[in-house]
């Protein structure tokens, strides 16, 4: 007896679909975020559109995964919160992360990385991401050579925002990014701009994927950089354990996982750059987050508040708002087969934003995550790492570095909004924060 197919949405559904949520969020740029289309998505409030539209999918198809119904590709949209617990935990076989759009949109700067590779040779480039990056552990091994890195940069950062009377996402940005090399080559790449523009570029051919054609001469300049760069391994950086841990193998492709940090903590400086300005604008969080600085006795390795509030601040506003699988086979549902190569969809906003099955679902609460960091969320998926075996493997280093960040702005100063956006305490966060219009004035914190 031959098992139905999953439940096909009407042409309607696929179409607003299609709309709301799949172009806006390919317009806002999956690879690298266009600033003008993250503004009019903010002020537009497109996401805010998208949520709706996929609760009425789910209200119509509770169970879910429900396909697409398009003429060219098998895509399915999950709708159902067991079946994205399904989809992570059963990651990557036979849901397989590297999706044909990945790996057209990563081939651009990383056609090695991990991310878009598959069977064993993944497992190689996996295990070696999982050792420089020290995944299981909430405290990097080189906390001790990351952590006065972060301060010195957030140091002269508020420096000069002193002496402007502002600070911006454009004098932010330049001192992330020199905590970013500092931290993956070290102490010589601190002024390497150079690089961080060449990645820049590429990342802008990958948000095009299939559409633009590959520029082999820069990559292969990036590629010679990184490296040059780890040639010389300098102690204390993700470089030199990256040299020490290396197989010899030569499937490992060391330098190709190199872009996949830089890339990476491109988001993680906007997670951060949003929990500034919600910590700006709600003074109990404010407070909360002082007080853990004036009792820390880690030397700021481990701030499980600050770490909770760039969780929170991914959830509300996640860098990697859809996930994407591919089926290397054909998988069974309850509802119906999905076929083999079928693309597999999570909407996070979805899920992040649905007041029905989360407290305080569209405010600031990052006291949510302070149990185990997976949200008490009662079972509902929050995954602003996404999970499950191929969980971000650099999450753990993200959350040190940005709550450091965090530590040492807030610490001592005053951030008072400048911009437009309405961030109240008690009510509705947008669904779209535009990290790049944020501006601050500052001033010294009472008794700082």
């Amino acid at each position: 007896m031959s098992i139905p197919r999953l439940p096909t949405a009407s042409v309607p559904d696929t179409a607003m679909f299609i709309g709301a949520v799949l172009l806006p969020t390919l317009a806002k740029g999956p690879i690298i975020r266009r600033p003008r289309v993250v503004g009019f998505a903010e002020r537009f409030r497109l996401d805010d559109r998208a949520i709706r539209v996929v609760r009425r999918l789910s209200d119509k198809h509770p169970e879910g995964p429900l396909l697409l119904r398009l003429p060219v590709r098998h895509q399915a949209v999950i709708l159902a919160p067991g079946h994205v617990d399904t989809v992570l935990d059963m990651s990557p076989e036979p849901f397989s992360p590297a999706s044909d759009e990945k790996r057209a949109a990563l081939a651009h700067f990383q056609p090695g990385n991990v991310l878009i590779s598959k069977g064993p040779v993944r497992n190689i480039r996996r295990a070696l991401q999982q050792q420089v990056l020290d995944t299981d552990h909430p405290i990097h091994q080189l906390a001790g050579a990351f952590l006065p890195v972060v301060r010195q940069e957030m140091d002269e950062l508020l420096a000069t925002a002193a002496k402007r009377g502002e600070l911006a996402w454009e004098d932010f940005l330049p001192a992330w990014y020199r905590v970013v090399r500092r931290v993956v080559f070290g102490d010589s790449a601190r002024n390497d701009e150079e690089l961080t523009d060449m990645i820049t570029q590429l990342r802008k051919s990958g948000n095009w994927a299939f559409l633009h054609p590959k520029q082999k001469k820069l990559r292969a300049r990036f590629l010679t950089r990184i490296n040059d760069e780890l040639g010389r391994a300098e102690e204390g950086s993700l470089a030199s354990v990256l040299a020490a841990r290396a197989p010899q193998h030569e499937d490992a492709a060391p330098a190709e996982q190199v872009p996949q940090w830089l890339f990476a903590f491109d988001p993680a400086g906007m997670a951060t750059f949003r929990a500034l300005s919600v910590l700006a604008t709600h003074p109990e969080a404010r407070e909360r987050a002082r007080q853990e600085l004036r009792d820390d006795d880690s030397g700021g390795s481990f701030l499980p508040y600050l770490r909770s509030c760039v969780l929170e601040s991914l959830r509300l506003w996640p860098t990697t708002p859809l996930i994407l699988r591919q089926t290397t086979r054909p998988v069974e549902w309850e509802d119906g087969l999905m076929p083999a190569g079928c693309g597999v969809l999570i909407f996070a906003p979805y899920f992040h934003r649905d007041e029905r099955n989360i407290s305080k679902a569209h405010q600031f609460a990052p006291e949510r995550w302070l149990e185990d960091e997976s949200g008490d969320s009662g079972g509902w998926p929050l995954i602003p790492f996404s999970d499950g075996p191929v969980v971000c493997p650099g999450k753990q280093l993200v959350l040190l570095l940005t709550s450091a960040a965090l530590a040492r702005l807030i610490g001592e100063t005053d951030f008072h909004l400048r911009s437009h956006h309405r961030l109240d305490p008690s009510g509705r966060l947008p669904g779209t924060l535009d990290n790049y219009s944020l501006r601050f004035a500052l001033e010294p914190a009472p008794g700082g």
